[in-house]
Formats: C-alpha cells, structure tokens, sequence
C-alpha cells in the first residue's frame, strides 16, 4: 500500500475510497490516511494564504492606479504586482483542482483574507507614499468589493 501511496497518489486515493465504500477497513493504509486528514487543515490554510496575497496585490494595484496615480502610466511597481496577481491565481487554481474538498470555502475564507490583506496593503503602501498621503482603514472598504469568481478571473485587474 505504502509503495502505491508514493507512486500513484490519485490510485491510492481511489482505492482508498474503495476499501472505505466496501468496509474493507483491514485493507486501509491507516499511517497514510492519518497524515492525508492531518493535511486537509493545512490546505485550507494554504487556501487562505494564497487569497490573501492575491486580494493584497489587486488592493495595492487598485490604490496605485486609482487613487495615487490616475493619469500617469501605469508604475514599475505594478508590473510586479501584476506578475503576482497571475502567479497566485494560477496557484490557487492548482491547489483547488488538486484538493477538490476546498471548492466551495473560497467564499468562507473571502472576508478574513480580505482583513488581513487590507491591513498589509495599508501597511506596505505607506512605505511608497509621502507623509501627507498616508493610508488608514478608510482608505480601502470594509469588505471586500469583488466575488472570488471576478478575481479568479484570468487578466481581470480592478478599475
């Protein structure tokens, strides 16, 4: 069992799902199945992680080139947070295609990755801005203006 655990995982899963329908329980691989139950807290951090940093990226985005520089062309800086946008959106696909259990806790997870993303955001602003333009909390919204589907849309940037 071990030896399939290590080369085939999705066939372990399947079989393992098989031995539980059937109530074959002798035949479980009980060592990695713990450690698999163990994970699933995990990956909902995971989750949680990878929005964040997203929704911290499109906040920063946002404020950059709403509020601080409308007119100008877009900064250097946001090419880099343009670069991570695409980056974690490809991840969180990944990891929700990989884990298919975390469908469905996206929009769970939405309001507290929008808190601490909103907070990192003011935070790594202020270090780009001059004094008189210092961000605080009323300088994003309280909750989060976009669904996790419009984020998780490829190319969408908010205007």
């Amino acid at each position: 069992m071990k030896n399939l655990y290590e080369t085939d995982y999705y066939q372990w899963l399947q079989q393992q799902k098989d031995y539980l329908s059937n109530r074959q329980f002798d035949k479980l691989d009980i060592e990695n199945l713990i450690g698999e139950v163990d994970d699933m807290g995990s990956e909902l951090d995971t989750l949680e992680t990878r929005l964040t940093t997203l929704l911290l990226h499109l906040l920063k985005y946002h404020y950059q080139t709403q509020v601080i520089n409308p007119v100008l062309p877009e900064p250097y800086s946001c090419r880099d947070w343009k670069n991570t946008i695409s980056r974690t959106r490809l991840a969180l696909i990944k990891l929700i295609k990989r884990r298919p259990h975390l469908k469905g806790h996206e929009n769970d997870i939405l309001p507290e990755s929008y808190k601490d993303a909103k907070h990192l955001a003011i935070e790594a602003m202020n270090y780009y801005v001059q004094p008189h333009q210092q961000l605080n909390n009323e300088s994003f919204p309280d909750v989060c203006p976009w669904s996790f589907d419009t984020i998780m849309q490829e190319g969408w940037l908010p205007a």
